[in-house]
Parts: structure tokens; C-alpha cells; sequence
């Protein structure tokens, strides 16, 4: 009996395992995760920037990743590194089999981040619930302010991975050259230089503008009502419209490199392009020294 019960128990797991396996794509559905809460073989981890949002009520299961602390460099402008990266990876329970969804607030902004810097490090079966946590309480799905019970997992990252990531160096040239397209993913406003920054916003620039040469796709035409993604088709016209077909290497931006992850999960993971994140973005570039900015509206930085 005690061997039937345990082959029954391997069965299940495998079962699980396999659920977890079958979910195509780098989305999962609301509807397929709320059915894979208790899967062993998932590990779903919250990414918000909202003080206080995972602890009013979170996913059941999930861990929780801040954003200004546990997936940057708190020291110096940089991602976290692989040492600090896979140390919370293993708090939070996650193996090397696990299929890691990712979710958050502001429209999985930050979650793409955490996406991207998986991405970075090598993470496998990391994946985004698609429409995040707006999608996840419009449809009134459980939450849970209770800490899970998380045992130690034992997943290891590679050395950061250069050909995901944009450099400074990187957008001169690629805005020089024409061999790489950029795009910047702010508002219309943002890229003809009205503004520096989105009302309410403190991190900006001195200058105004956008790089030379980049077209302008605002993240927010790639997402339905919901917040979930357009169908890939969809996306596939809405940047060819702009130029952006997969024929050559793409750069995205926007101002701290946020909402240009969210794009390039977007044409990285859903259509498949060859894409950098430019992470420094416009807060680096529109600050940095010598380098060649497009500003329509003319606006001049006033100190205020």
C-alpha cells in the first residue's frame, strides 16, 4: 500500500510537471495559472514597483522581488549580479526545472525587466503572466496575504549574456550606422521632446529629444484593453509599420529601461527578433556628454 500511495504521489507530480511543461509560448493565461497554483514544477514570482502592493495581496505561492532593490545594483547603475540574482532564485524556491512565471503592477513593466534579466543570466522556462496583476484582479482570481512556505531551490545562472544588453557605445553606433534599428518605446510626446519625462516622474535628463534615427513605437500600442499582448500577428504588423520587421538587429529604449523591457519581450520572446535592451535609456543618454540628440519641440532643460 505504502508503495502504491507513492507511485500514485510520483504519478501526480509527474502529471503536474507535465501541466506545467505543456504551456507553449513565453505567456501564460490567467486561467492556466490559477490552475497550476499548487504545481510543484511552477514558481511564480511578483514584480511590482507600488510600495506595498504584494503585501495588500499577492498570488498564492508567489514570491515577492522589489524592483529598487533585488534586480539592481544598489550601489551602482547596473542589473543585480548572478551571485545575488540566483541567491533569490533559490529563496524563492526555484529549481532548474522550474517554469518561472513572472507578474506584476503597472502593466508588467517591471516583470518584463525581471524577464529581460533572466534573460540575461540564462534563466530558462521563464515565462509572464500575460495581462499581470490588472488582468489577475479584474477577473477576481484569489489572492493571498499569508508568506509562503518556500523551500530552498537549487537553480544556477550563467555570466551575463552581452548580446542582450545595450550599452551607451552601442545606440551611437547603431544610430551612426542604420545597420541596427532603434526603438523608442516613450510617448509621441516623450520622443518629440515636449517633454523630458511623463508627468509626476523624477528620474529624467538635461536634454530632450530621442537618438537619431530611432522610430517611435509607445509600448502601450502593443497591449489589448486588459493589459494582455496583442496576438502576434498583430505586433508583427503594428512594427513593420514602423520599419521594425525582424530584417536586422533592434534596439529598444525608453527612459530608464522599464517599459522598453516590456517591448522587447514583445518582439524578442513573441515575434522571435534578435533585440538588445538599452537599459540606461533616455536618463543616461539624454544626461550623457557629446552625444548626438533629434528634438523637435526644441525644449531646453530649465533646472526644475
Amino acid at each position: 500500500m505504502k508503495f502504491a500511495a507513492r507511485l500514485l504521489t510520483a504519478v501526480g507530480l509527474s502529471c503536474l510537471a507535465f501541466a506545467a511543461a505543456a504551456q507553449e509560448g513565453p505567456l501564460v493565461t490567467t486561467e492556466w495559472l490559477e490552475a497550476n497554483l499548487d504545481n510543484p514544477a511552477v514558481r511564480v514570482i511578483e514584480v511590482s514597483v507600488n510600495p506595498g502592493v504584494f503585501e495588500r495581496g499577492h498570488i498564492p505561492g508567489a514570491a515577492n522581488f522589489v524592483w529598487h532593490t533585488d534586480l539592481v545594483d544598489t550601489v551602482r547603475r547596473d542589473i543585480a549580479s548572478k551571485e545575488k540574482l540566483e541567491g533569490l532564485l533559490r529563496q524563492a524556491g526555484v529549481n532548474a526545472d522550474s517554469t518561472i512565471v513572472l507578474y506584476g503592477d503597472t502593466n508588467n513593466w517591471f516583470a518584463a525587466w525581471g524577464a529581460w534579466v533572466l534573460d540575461v543570466y540564462g534563466a530558462e522556462n521563464v515565462k509572464l503572466l500575460d495581462g499581470g496583476r490588472k488582468l489577475w484582479e479584474a477577473e477576481s482570481r484569489p489572492l493571498s496575504t499569508s508568506a509562503a512556505a518556500l523551500v530552498a531551490g537549487n537553480v544556477t545562472l550563467k555570466d551575463a549574456n552581452p548580446a542582450l544588453r545595450a550599452s551607451i557605445a552601442d545606440v551611437v553606433a547603431a544610430s551612426e550606422s542604420g545597420g541596427t534599428a532603434i526603438v523608442d518605446i516613450r510617448s509621441a510626446d516623450e520622443y518629440s521632446g515636449k517633454v523630458i519625462a511623463p508627468e509626476g516622474f523624477k528620474e529624467t535628463a538635461v536634454r530632450a529629444g530621442h537618438v537619431p534615427g530611432a522610430v517611435n513605437v509607445s509600448w502601450g500600442k502593443a497591449v489589448q484593453e486588459d493589459g494582455r499582448f496583442k496576438p502576434a500577428e498583430e505586433l508583427k504588423a503594428l512594427y513593420a509599420e514602423a520599419g521594425i520587421d525582424g530584417s536586422k538587429p533592434i534596439i529598444t529604449y525608453c527612459r530608464i529601461g522599464e517599459r522598453s523591457s516590456h517591448t522587447w519581450f514583445a518582439l524578442a520572446k513573441i515575434l522571435g527578433y534578435e533585440v538588445k535592451n538599452y537599459d540606461g535609456s533616455w536618463t543616461e543618454y539624454g544626461n550623457a556628454v557629446g552625444v548626438p540628440v533629434t528634438n523637435p519641440a526644441g525644449t531646453v532643460w530649465t533646472g526644475q
